[in-house]
């Protein structure tokens, strides 16, 4: 390997941009390449997947980050190295919280702490938190879109099935009783990536901001709801482009 490029992601810090998508997964890249300008591919290793294009003007990232905290923070170091001074994730989650329907997006405030990553960067009692200005765009390019959406707190685990299985666990008590705690709490919704995200990116000084597409909620599954699962995350997609123009419009009238 060319000791110039970034050991994981497989680009050059000549090829990094200022401002990034990070979905998680590859299959997600493609498309959202789509509503960019003049997007190309730029590298793939693992499950990082790269396009690169513009965005007013200014150019932008889109990588794949896998699953989970530990590729996620990845991720994020090296295109810190590459130049990155704000990122938005677009994933996808479960609700806990009986509002959020599948199909409606999450916009994180700040996310539980219930994996490992970000312990290996910031104490337990440091928060993992969006940042405001992110938060706030996500939300008003929701809105102009007219997508149902929430903002508040949401749950960062390490196991899918520690979630759904709970009961099969060894440690079932512990799972069982902190997502109880959790729903008292009104944590909105499950996911993996999002509080290594925001640690990460208070350590290496990124703005990172997050929109999450609903795809079912298995509380009101419990109490008889009859939702259809929801798989397409266009609504993600496009409220983080739009979002993001927002990000680059307002740096850019700030500099001039």
């Amino acid at each position: 390997m060319n000791e110039t490029t970034l050991f994981h992601i497989g680009i050059t810090p000549a090829q990094g941009a200022k401002y990034a998508i990070l979905p998680g997964d590859p299959g997600r890249v493609e498309k959202i390449a789509a509503f960019i300008d003049h997007p190309r591919p730029l590298a793939h290793n693992r499950e990082f997947l790269s396009y690169c294009g513009t965005l007013c003007s200014e150019r932008i990232i889109i990588l794949s980050t896998g699953i989970g905290g530990p590729s996620a923070a990845i991720a994020l170091e090296e295109l810190a190295k590459a130049g990155l001074t704000t990122a938005v994730r677009i994933g996808t989650c479960g609700g806990i919280q009986n509002k959020v329907i599948p199909g409606d997006l999450v916009i994180p405030t700040a996310a539980v702490r219930m994996e490992g990553t970000s312990k290996e960067y910031a104490p337990v009692e440091y928060p993992a938190a969006a940042d405001f200005e992110m938060v706030s765009a996500l939300a008003e390019a929701a809105k102009e879109n007219h997508y149902r959406y929430h903002t508040g707190i949401i749950q960062s685990k390490d196991s899918f099935y520690g979630q759904h299985s709970p009961d099969t666990m060894p440690v079932d008590y512990e799972l069982t009783n902190k997502w109880n705690a959790w729903k008292k709490l009104g944590v909105l919704a499950s996911e993996m990536e999002t509080a290594a995200l925001f640690t990460v990116g208070a350590v290496r000084n990124i703005k990172v901001g997050c929109v999450l597409h609903a795809l079912w909620n298995q509380e009101r599954a419990k109490i008889g709801m009859n939702d259809k699962n929801r798989f397409d995350t266009d609504a993600a997609i496009r409220t983080a482009v739009r979002a993001l123009m927002k990000i680059i419009s307002k740096e850019k009238q700030t500099n001039e």
